[in-house]
């Protein structure tokens, strides 16, 4: 049960899509051609992000924002399905992907500021934000620190922390420590065959070959880093003080069998925000728009074209 708890949190659908189709089935994926298609941006805070930009330069500019442990592929599945106008900027964090990962520093507001830092090198004055799990911490610390940067906001299994009147958090907390201990354990470089990275993907894409490229990118990334990030963003955030400055409009998506991210955290985040849209797809878990991105593109759409 650990395992499986453990594994949602860096686990989200990596296919990768350069060539964005209208499609039910597979839209024909290309892998070699989305990484040729990468660019690397080296920042004034001198941080080297590497980020994808999709879809027509005067389109309508979203940021999209992975998990914690994944990259810019993260988002692939859902990609084809969006509306074809859209201008898609995904980014691998720093710590992650091809970005840099430098020893410090990985609080959310600090991976938000280089998101802030690449718009502007993009010549973009404000862009819809969505993001998923560690992704989606993200976006809420862009929106509430940058508000004049952000339009509006999606937040994919993400999370209000603890608040007064929802009930203590459960599931969420044993699996971090679980988690920090096998870490420790772990030396460079990690082995992307090992039982610790075949652990963390749990369910695997339906793509081998994806699967093994998002496990080479996830051991290529340092202990020291898995480290930081899981500290310094992920454990002992409170999330309930700042997210009274999110005034963007903003939809919440869950899975209603996350492992991860239960009703307390639902519940907290959806009362931090009473204005905000929610859809709760029943029958789904921490990745929803891997596991029916179609059906989740069909709420995403209609939210950023302001309906």
């Amino acid at each position: 049960m650990q395992r499986t708890a453990i594994a949602v949190i860096c686990l989200a659908a990596t296919l990768s899509c350069p060539h964005r189709v209208r499609a039910a089935a597979d839209p024909g994926i290309d892998l070699d051609a989305f990484d040729r298609g990468m660019h690397e941006a080296l920042l004034p805070d001198g941080i080297k992000l590497a980020y994808a930009d999709l879809g027509p330069r005067d389109g309508k500019p979203v940021v999209l924002i992975h998990g914690y442990t994944n990259d810019a592929r993260n988002w692939a599945p859902l990609i084809p399905r969006l509306e074809a106008g859209l201008r898609l900027i995904l980014v691998d964090m720093r710590g992650h992907g091809r970005s840099s990962k430098p020893d410090c520093c990985y609080s959310t507001v600090d991976m938000a500021y280089d998101i802030v830092l690449l718009l502007d090198r993009l010549g973009i004055k404000s862009a819809d934000v969505v993001g998923h799990s560690l992704g989606s911490l993200v976006a809420q610390a862009l929106a509430e620190h940058w508000p004049d940067r952000v339009g509006r906001v999606v937040l994919i299994s993400s999370s209000g922390g603890i608040r007064p009147g929802c009930a203590a958090a459960g599931p969420a907390a044993p699996p971090l420590p679980w988690l920090r201990a096998r870490l420790v354990a772990l030396h460079d470089p990690i082995d992307p065959n090992s039982r610790f990275i075949t652990d963390w993907y749990g369910t695997p894409p339906p793509d081998s070959e994806l699967l093994r490229r998002q496990k080479r990118d996830a051991a290529a990334i340092p202990v020291k880093i898995w480290l930081a990030l899981l500290d310094q963003a992920v454990t002992g955030i409170d999330l309930q003080s700042t997210l009274m400055w999110l005034r963007a409009p903003t939809l919440l998506i869950w899975g209603a069998k996350d492992a991860l991210i239960d009703e307390p955290l639902r519940c907290a985040l959806r009362e931090g925000l009473p204005g905000a849209q929610v859809k709760v797809f029943p029958d789904y878990g921490h990745n929803p728009f891997w596991e029916d991105p179609a059906a989740v593109a069909a709420v995403i759409n209609p939210f950023l074209s302001g309906n």
